[in-house]
């Protein structure tokens, strides 16, 4: 009995081997044949190799591309810095006929130069050198390289003072109080610089020329403004070497019959008739106001333009405007002279007989 059960039980332990070795040779191929599987494992390896691979190169590349969408969201972009537009330099320039004092620190050398015409300078050891042009800092280095280069001192520290500015100055012409050269050393603006010149003349326009003289032929004209915050174009700075004009106002004339004839600035270059009559204090009673007139000068000459003056007092025709260098002529009227001269004539008669009666 018991060796009946010993084969029963090897029998089913053969079996199961024998399954066992049938389903893994399903996955080879379902053969036995060992030429067979080998080719069959050396062909599915490489396929799941190859399928692993491409796993971790998605994976590793979705990861890339959240990791870039994170950074980019949380950095703003950069503004791309932008190059400031280049200005003229607003420190002092050495120029010919300036006198220069130049001094080495913990030394005895201290001498006063003058700057040639041909822009340079004599001093002991060096002979001359080319300063015109430079900036003091500018200079100061130069003598500074020169001294150690001939080995005449150590590290030298230089410095220059101009004491007379001979072409650096501002120049402020035109209607202002007292037109000339101002030496303005650092950042100025164009009213400190006819503040200099004692402000502007009672026929000063509203415009200025400014020539710098970084660019001579290209002058700049600005509007000249004395209010309490003048605008930044109206108070620009100016720099040295550059050229101020101030214009002068457009004048008209009011001559002829009336109250007080006179030469009338114009505000802002504008001006009509009816308000030069009003500044000229208005016309006398023998005044011909039907006559008046304004004589303009043309490119072609004189030119008359008779003016309906009395239509204008009463509204019914519109105002003229006056250009500069207008003369506005109101005559006089030989009748209403004639009546005028006899009515203070009888005043007068009737002055003395009431006088000869007390």
């Amino acid at each position: 009995m018991r060796g009946a059960l010993q084969v029963a039980r090897s029998s089913v332990l053969q079996n199961r081997t024998a399954n066992r070795e049938g389903g893994f040779d399903s996955l080879l191929g379902r053969s036995r044949d060992p030429k067979r599987s080998s080719m069959a494992l050396n062909t599915l390896v490489p396929i799941v190799f190859l399928r692993c691979v491409a796993v971790v190169l998605c994976a590793t590349l979705a990861l890339l591309h959240v990791a870039v969408a994170q950074d980019n969201t949380l950095s703003p972009s950069k503004p791309t810095p932008q190059t400031a537009p280049a200005t003229p330099s607003r420190e002092m320039l050495i120029g010919t006929g300036d006198l220069l004092q130049v001094t080495v620190y913990g030394t005895d050398f201290d001498r006063q130069v003058r700057v040639s015409d041909g822009g340079e300078i004599s001093l002991p050891m060096l002979g001359s050198v080319k300063v015109a042009g430079l900036s003091i800092r500018e200079g100061e280095q130069v003598l500074a390289r020169e001294l150690a280069r001939g080995g005449y001192f150590n590290d030298p520290q230089v410095s220059i003072f101009d004491r007379e500015y001979s072409t650096q100055g501002i120049s402020v012409l035109g209607e202002v109080q007292k037109p000339g050269i101002y030496p303005l050393p650092g950042a100025r603006t164009l009213l400190d610089a006819i503040s200099a010149a004692g402000g502007t003349t009672a026929k000063a326009g509203t415009a200025v020329t400014v020539t710098h003289r970084s660019r001579p032929d290209h002058p700049e004209t600005l509007p000249l403004s004395y209010g309490a915050d003048p605008s930044e174009r109206s108070n620009a700075q100016v720099f040295p070497g550059d050229t101020i004009v101030v214009s002068k106002a457009g004048i008209v004339y009011v001559v002829g019959d009336v109250r007080q004839p006179s030469g009338i600035v114009m505000e802002n270059s504008k001006m009509t008739v009816l308000q030069a009559i009003a500044m000229a204090q208005g016309t006398n009673p023998t005044a011909a106001i039907n006559g008046s007139k304004v004589i303009r000068n043309t490119p072609h000459g004189l030119q008359e333009i008779p003016i309906p003056l009395k239509k204008m007092l009463a509204a019914k025709t519109p105002d003229v405007s006056l250009q500069p260098g207008d003369i506005l002529f109101v005559p006089s009227s030989a009748t209403k002279s004639a009546v005028r001269r006899g009515l203070e004539a009888i005043v007068q008669t009737a002055t003395g007989v009431a006088i000869y009666r007390r």
